[in-house]
């Protein structure tokens, strides 16, 4: 029988590379895959000489922070040019977050009519309560959770207080899902940037040392400590330190359902960093130091590292312009475009293997996130998902970010990758070409949860 379209190059899965091989596809389904000859097909494409990895599953990104749901559009074209084939949104959107299942089925009528890739669905809860709608967002199809110990907007990213986060956690232990947990403590950030601005410090490297290790690990612990407590899957939505993983570790040892996952900021950014790039730098978790990256990689190499994301937050140009006051600035940072080329780039640097992009940035979130086997994999069955990454010497360009023009900036600008982006393909359809976003709004897709067993890696 004849495929629809072989796709060949070198295949990277996650536990090997099978060179000179081949992905045949079926109705937007891998079919088959091999070495050597293809099979015959309606259309064959050549990637040869290239590197074909499974479509990245960015676990953890907020299109609709600073822009509301039409962010989606422009952050999908985004993730399309940097071979991100299913993106896993935050909930905290202007000017409702997804708090209700009816809140959570307009969004997903939204990501079919706009996005250009492929979009699962966090979910959350009110400050003043919420935790009987848990069960009907569960139902609607989100894949995960997201509350934070830190108030960024008490509506649209509110602090949820310790009684409440343990009635919340017993809930989401009912439906087998994750609940990501943005994790500072707020009395002691409150404390140390009063203290700043009462000493005229409002420099950038403020924004690291008023956000001190202490305050992610007196979150964790509190968290997990409720996840024993209530049978919950929690996981820290972003460590910036290798003893969040460590702490994981500890408590899935006791017998807690705990994971933790690393931005890839934090993998090669420092507080250096964060004083050259200023406003562009600013994130949170912050930047940490050169040994905190070390122990980080460390941490990854010893297996606690649930996966790596983006934390993906495009905002305005000028919500990120210093201006003398680094507590003004908003915090997050694009990631999208920069992910692939990134990522590969990194582990090269230190002698790494490709799968470890496989692994960390394709199928172990797709499996956190209960999109597996559907999504983050070249194997039998899955939608036909595929990176395509031409290795050489590229410099990241911001100015070819696929947004919105304003939120064409980046940590990343003019750095020096090892690879770039040659094609992504979405369900076996070419969706960037290496130059252009081939993809229309709503040729992505939202995509439910496929089941509700736990996965702590």
């Amino acid at each position: 029988m004849a495929f629809d379209l072989v796709v060949r190059g070198s295949l990277v899965l996650a536990d090997g590379v099978l060179e000179n091989g081949y992905v045949a596809i079926t109705g937007g389904v891998i079919a088959a895959i091999g070495q050597g000859s293809p099979p015959a097909a309606a259309e064959v494409v050549d990637h040869r000489g290239k590197l074909v990895f499974p479509g990245l599953v960015d676990g953890h990104m907020h299109t609709s922070s600073s822009t509301g749901w039409p962010g989606i559009e422009g952050a999908s074209m985004s993730a399309a040019a940097g071979g991100v084939t299913t993106c896993v949104d935050m909930p905290y959107d202007v000017p409702r977050p997804v708090t209700d299942a009816g809140i959570l089925a307009e969004k997903i009528q939204v990501v079919n009519a706009t996005s250009h890739v492929d979009m699962a669905l966090y979910g959350t809860i009110r400050k003043d309560g919420g935790v009987e709608e848990i069960a009907g967002l569960a139902a609607g199809g989100v894949c995960s959770f997201k509350l934070s110990t830190y108030e960024y907007d008490a509506v649209r990213f509110p602090r949820i207080n310790n009684t409440m986060m343990v009635e919340a956690f017993a809930e989401i232990a009912k439906t087998g899902l994750m609940v990501g947990i943005h994790n500072e403590d707020q009395e002691i950030v409150e404390g140390a940037i009063a203290a700043a601005k009462a000493t005229g410090r409002t420099d950038p490297i403020m924004h690291a040392r008023t956000r001190p290790p202490l305050c992610e690990t007196m979150a964790d612990l509190a968290i997990f400590e409720m996840a024993l407590e209530t049978g919950a899957h929690v996981h820290i939505a972003h460590s910036s330190l290798a003893r969040g993983f460590d702490l994981a570790e500890i408590f899935r040892k006791q017998g807690g359902k705990t994971s933790g996952e690393a931005c890839i900021q934090y993998l090669c950014m420092t507080e250096e960093d964060l004083v050259r790039l200023q406003g562009f730098g600013k994130c949170n978790p912050p930047f940490r130091t050169k040994d905190e990256v070390e122990r980080i990689w460390a941490s990854i190499a010893e297996g606690k590292v649930a996966y790596v994301s983006t934390d993906h937050a495009p905002w305005p140009r000028h919500r990120k312009e210093y201006t003398g006051d680094i507590f003004a600035v908003g915090a997050g940072l694009t990631g999208l475009q920069s992910f692939a080329p990134l990522m590969f780039t990194l582990l090269a640097q230190r002698g790494l293997p490709p799968t470890l992009m496989a692994s960390l940035c394709a199928e172990r979130p797709a499996k956190f996130h209960g999109l597996f086997p559907k999504k983050g994999a070249i194997r039998i069955g899955c939608d036909a998902d595929l990176l395509v990454m031409e290795e050489g010497e590229f410099t990241f360009d911001a100015r070819d970010i696929q947004d919105r023009e304003d939120a064409k900036w980046s940590p990343y600008d003019g750095m020096a990758m090892k690879a770039r982006v040659a094609a992504t393909y979405l369900r076996g359809g070419c969706i960037w070409d290496g130059t252009r976003v081939l993809a229309r709004p709503g040729t992505g897709r939202f995509v439910p949860r496929q089941h509700r067993e736990t996965f702590t890696g």
